[in-house]
């Protein structure tokens, strides 16, 4: 309603997302990537993953912690908008057009983010976004399933026979969510950010579109250098399982001290 109606309603939300996205989960990853991994390929796949916008999930996740779901939207959609731009000078500024081809990458941007964004406004202003609501979430966990599926088949001899080859690009993955997730709720506890929200920022500066990164690796490189979105989407479900728990723990213990303080009342 009035918040799609106001300029700076729009503007803060969107500024976070792209920031939260790229200014602070991109850099810091870039930078990790740059200290810890030495081999080109997981190099290569985790500039990708730093340069793709926020995992969708963002938005549900936001709700299930009971943030500011619309918060999350517009800062979610500004970063895939911002994505036709930031996502191939990040791929071409640290990869360089001698291993990215700026045709073939601005193609793949176009299928994957625009297309969809094209696709989904039709189906909103025809009304079929109303019949498919019911299978979307099928549609969806589906598609990610192969998305997965067929980079952990790709990549099975690395998987399963060099399974400590695999602890640079996990230290890596934990690190940009548990660590900096726990990062940005301080911070954001320090300069008293609504409460509402602390989880959309923690879930823009924390989760990537792994799915859009790990076909982005296999149709510019390798399947060697989807490994990294790979990894990344088990720490992703860990995280968010973390998070829940961690909710009904702080409702608990919220409950635990109105008890006491109404016991303390009474007697």
């Amino acid at each position: 309603g009035s918040t799609f109606r106001s300029p700076r309603a729009l503007l803060i939300p969107a500024l976070a997302g792209i920031a939260m996205s790229y200014a602070i989960l991109g850099s810091i990853l870039i930078g990790l990537n740059h200290m810890i991994i030495r081999e080109e390929e997981l190099w290569r796949g985790f500039v990708i993953v730093a340069a793709v916008p926020p995992a969708v999930a963002v938005i549900p996740f936001t709700g299930f912690l009971n943030g500011n779901v619309t918060f999350s939207l517009i800062g979610t959609l500004a970063a895939y908008l911002g994505a036709l731009v930031i996502t191939p000078l990040i791929a071409l500024g640290f990869l360089g057009t001698g291993l990215v081809d700026p045709v073939k990458l601005s193609t793949i941007m176009i299928e994957l983010i625009l297309l969809p964004l094209i696709v989904s406004r039709i189906l909103i202003w025809t009304g079929m976004a109303a019949r498919i609501e019911p299978i979307k979430g099928a549609i969806t966990n589906w598609s990610f399933f192969v998305v997965t599926y067929t980079v952990i088949g790709l990549n099975r001899e690395v998987f399963l026979g060099q399974p400590l080859s695999l602890l640079p690009v996990a230290a890596i993955a934990a690190a940009s969510t548990f660590l900096l997730g726990w990062v940005i709720e301080r911070v954001c506890l320090l300069f008293r950010i609504d409460p509402d929200r602390i989880p959309s920022l923690v879930l823009l500066g924390t989760l990537k579109n792994y799915g859009l990164a790990a076909g982005l690796s296999l149709a510019l490189f390798s399947k060697q250098t989807a490994v990294p979105a790979t990894v990344s989407v088990f720490f992703l479900i860990m995280y968010i399982i973390w998070l829940g728990f961690k909710k009904r723990y702080s409702k608990t213990t919220s409950r635990l001290k109105k008890t006491r303080a109404s016991v303390c009342l009474l007697a």
